[in-house]
């Protein structure tokens, strides 16, 4: 067997995992970031699927190897390279929000997996062959598969930072050809010299004429764009997003700006991050003694206090900035993760906003903004978050991002982080039905509720305008003064109070009305008492129960046993527009469930179900596909909090579970394989597992000020023990069928990659329900099938 095997197969695996991270990357561009998901299982689809064509056609497959491998990895390359071009014909009619508008959409949505699904399986079908035709090496062949697959997951990082997204498919599509090539036999060189030209030329003429990436209509960007005269006039790359600059004569931002503001709002420029919005271009000037945001509710804590020490979370281009300095603040420390955005309005947009980051009273952190609270040391008087939705609300397309800075645990950070006099504010958009802003106020109290504070209600301001609400949590009771100016600045700019000391029922609704008082009855409930909240909680039609790091999904508002009553009431066209996020994942699973079933169990019984060790291979292989997968996902979300970044996540998370995985399996082939050295492997493998359950998330929140580099370095290495034990049982169950009844083999593969693909969508479901640390739990209940099924055969 050449060395170029090995070399082929490492490259081959690099750009099949480069690949899966370039499609979420796209994809949280054209749709939103919960697609992730669907990459990852329809990767395992192709696998699995991969799997069972090979049980059915291994020896034809094997007796043409020498022209079956290298065609494969070519055509496997093709697929990559033609993806977007393919999925544009196909995702392209495809729109989240319509899913349950136009039954098309489901169509176009299961055509997708299939387009998404064809270079996965013929990569995964090219690695299969390998290790079915070379299988006495197969310990060495597994760590070349895995270990380039770790090496492609922090190489696409690189890649982000260098091609437009749109080029991405065409660059690593170079990689499986290339592996191809290795491996033509010298009696047809003729025609793979052909064919090898013919397939390299494809992604030199789309890196150059990439197909254009079509966003959704529902995207924030997509409806700037249909603006007169809008145009992309800049745009960055990187592993933070694709970052668009939008130019149009039309783009004005003034968010709830109160009727009494006579000035004229400029036209700005609006930067948009994966299609998302970001922030306007502020026209700031270092002379200006006023601010449009004066005229909002977000002016409500500087009608309070004069703070002098300001800290803004998520600054984003800076508009919370300018009016902090423009109020008088002497510091302000503007917490930016995303560096490419930061550096654009630092250097090339820096005229427009008057060099607004080299202030001498700004203080720029480039940091995840929990991480730089958990770092931080510093006091201050105001601590500001960013606006929560949008004008209109994104109908919960966030449901499943990960927010860490709205938990329960990073307010207690911020509390701690106040001066005697300070103050956290934060601003929502009004929802119907209320969601929002009920779960803000929820977090607040429970904040307060948590600390040494008597009277809670005398902590807690709330100013409410057209279309939204500011809350303000004082470290101090308010005192009259302070009451006198707020009702006085409601009162000038026809705003009304929603929590204030002596508040009477009139103030509320004195200047915006609304349909009826549920909502007061609502928020009043959730400051009454933690008994009335908690009851609200369980009754309320949404859930607004206040995030935590174990369950960080603050757009999370869907409850399954409230979904046949909320179609009822609002229609089923509409549901999807309340929540439609967390609605998609759900179908996400159905679909991809009965996909593994058809592609990979069904065909199996063809070679039929006989023998002995069934039972075994049942549970073995079954725990291994629920156990490695719950595990693969949890720390993926949890490290988003850690890197900040849900691709730097991914591929850390995916490179380190891979490489040292790899070299468990390698490892492996050194062990005799009985079932007492799975029973124990399978034993270290669940201890690991509630360890990490129980101390990843204070590790990481201990180390998370680490530079990229290091995090990156830390991440691999406290990965790698219990990666290189879930590696090892998997090849020794293989081992173990092989000598007591080769023909579960195929089985063995098809019930692991049919439960691997299944478990992917579950585990984020039972994150949002129960948490990361019952996933965790559930993971060790998997393995555990796993050593009792050993167990028994020992």
């Amino acid at each position: 067997m050449s060395k170029r095997l090995f070399y082929s197969i490492g490259l081959l695996s690099a750009s099949i995992i480069a690949f899966q991270l370039i499609l979420m990357h796209i994809l949280s561009i054209m749709q939103w970031n919960h697609f992730a998901y669907m990459i990852i299982s329809v990767a395992l689809l192709g696998f699995g699927a991969s799997g069972t064509l090979l049980a059915l056609k291994s020896k034809w497959m094997i007796s043409r190897i020498r022209v079956m491998l290298p065609l494969l990895m070519i055509l496997c390359g093709l697929t990559m390279s033609s993806i977007l071009a393919l999925s544009e014909i196909i995702f392209g009619t495809f729109d989240s929000y319509l899913i349950f508008v136009d039954r098309d959409q489901l169509y176009s949505l299961v055509l997708t997996y299939l387009a998404f699904f064809i270079p996965f399986f013929i990569g995964a079908l090219a690695i299969g062959l390998i290790y079915v035709a070379y299988v006495k090496k197969i310990g060495s062949l597994y760590f070349a598969d895995l270990f380039g697959s770790g090496i492609g997951g922090l190489a696409s990082l690189l890649l982000f930072w260098t091609f437009f997204p749109s080029q991405l498919p065409a660059v690593i599509a170079v990689f499986p050809v290339m592996a191809g090539i290795l491996l033509i036999p010298r009696e047809k060189k003729g025609i793979f010299t052909v064919i090898s030209v013919a397939s390299l030329a494809l992604p030199l003429v789309l890196y150059f004429n990439p197909p254009e990436l079509k966003l959704s209509e529902f995207k924030s960007i997509s409806k700037a764009l249909d603006l007169p005269d809008a145009e992309i006039v800049k745009e960055r790359t990187s592993p933070y997003g694709h970052i668009q600059v939008v130019r149009s004569k039309s783009l004005r931002y003034a968010p709830g700006l109160s009727m009494r503001f006579k000035g004229e709002v400029p036209v700005r420029d609006v930067i948009y991050c994966n299609g998302d919005w970001f922030g306007p271009v502020v026209s700031w000037s270092r002379e200006d003694t006023t601010h449009f945001l004066d005229y909002t509710t977000n002016a409500l804590p500087y009608v309070i206090n004069k703070p002098e020490r300001v800290m803004v979370t998520n600054s984003g281009t800076g508009l919370f900035v300018a009016h902090s300095i423009v109020k008088g603040a002497s510091s302000v420390t503007a917490v930016e993760q995303n560096r490419v955005a930061v550096d654009l309005l630092k250097n090339e947009l820096a005229p427009d906003i008057d060099s607004l980051f080299s202030h001498e009273s700004v203080i720029l952190e480039k940091l995840q903004p929990r991480s730089y609270l958990l770092s931080d040391t510093s006091s201050y008087d105001l601590i500001i978050l960013p606006t929560i939705e949008t004008f209109g609300g994104t109908s919960g397309i966030h449901a499943l991002n990960e927010q860490y800075l709205l938990t329960q645990e990073a307010f207690m950070d911020m509390w701690d982080r106040l001066t005697e006099k300070g103050m956290i504010s934060i601003t929502t958009w009004m929802d119907y039905p209320a969601r929002n802003t009920l779960k803000v106020l929820g977090t607040l109290m429970n904040t307060l509720r948590s600390t040494d504070v008597v009277n809670p209600e005398e902590h807690l301001l709330a100013l409410r305008g057209w279309g939204t609400v500011t809350f303000v949590l004082k470290k101090k009771p308010v005192t009259d003064a302070q009451i006198e100016k707020i009702r006085e600045f409601s009162s000038s700019m026809y705003f009304d109070p929603l929590f204030l000391p002596g508040i009477t029922k009139e103030e509320r609704a004195e200047y915006n009305m609304l349909q009826d008082d549920k909502f007061f009855e609502l928020a009043d409930n959730i400051v009454e008492s933690e008994e009335e909240a908690e009851k609200l909680y369980s009754e309320y039609d949404f859930n607004i129960r206040p995030a935590t790091d174990n369950r960080p999904y603050f757009s999370q508002f869907l409850k399954w046993n409230r979904l046949s009553y909320l179609t009822e009431f609002y229609g089923a066209s509409t549901v999807p527009f309340l929540e439609i996020g967390y609605l998609v994942v759900g179908i996400t699973f159905i679909q991809i469930t009965l996909a593994a079933v058809v592609l990979i169990i069904l065909p199996l019984f063809f070679i039929g179900w006989g023998g002995g060790y069934r039972a075994f291979t049942v549970l073995h292989f079954s725990g291994l596909g629920l156990g490695f997968m719950f595990v693969e996902i949890v720390l993926i979300q949890r490290f988003i909090l850690y890197f900040g970044s849900p691709i730097y996540a991914a591929a850390a998370v995916l490179s380190a579970m891979l490489i040292c995985s790899g070299a468990g399996s390698y490892y492996s082939s050194r062990l005799q394989g009985s079932h007492k050295e799975i029973v124990k492997i399978s034993g270290a493998v669940i201890v690991f597992i509630l360890l990490y359950g129980i101390f990843l998330t204070e590790i990481i929140l201990s180390t998370i000020t680490f530079p990229m580099l290091l995090k990156i370095i830390f991440s691999i290495g406290l990965i790698a023990p219990l990666a290189f034990f879930m590696g090892m049982p998997f090849p020794l169950g293989l081992r173990t069928l092989s000598v007591q009844n080769e023909t579960l083999v195929p089985w063995a593969w098809g019930i692991n990659g049919c439960l691997s693909v299944i478990s992917t969508a579950l585990a984020l479901i039972i994150a949002v329900e129960a948490g990361f640390f019952w996933v965790m739990v559930l993971a060790a209940i998997a393995y555990g099938i796993t050593l009792l099924a050993n167990y028994a055969k020992s």
